[in-house]
């Protein structure tokens, strides 16, 4: 091969070259992209995991305060005598 290389030749093999980091410069972006798609419904599928855990926290405490106050509620009745366990 001669080491005096045309313009022409000299052109295609930057063009190529060129094309080449291009292109892997596009599959890396794409391969970027998909990495934060991924990411992204992991982090969803996470979030809703918590907010159903939450929803039920939520529930279950609720019910607990009910309960108590349905108690507190039957502990009056009782002290007062208006209670149903209360002898006549």
């Amino acid at each position: 091969m001669s080491s005096n290389m045309s313009a022409g030749e000299a052109h295609g093999k930057a063009e190529a070259k060129a094309e080449n980091a291009v292109g892997a410069v596009k599959d890396t972006a794409n391969q970027a992209a998909d990495k934060a798609a991924e990411a992204t419904d992991t982090n969803q599928g996470q979030a809703q995991a918590r907010k159903e855990e939450a929803s039920g926290i939520l529930q279950q405490t609720g019910e607990q305060v009910a309960s108590m106050a349905q108690g507190a509620y039957e502990g009056v009745k009782n002290t007062l005598g208006v209670g149903e366990n209360q002898k006549k």
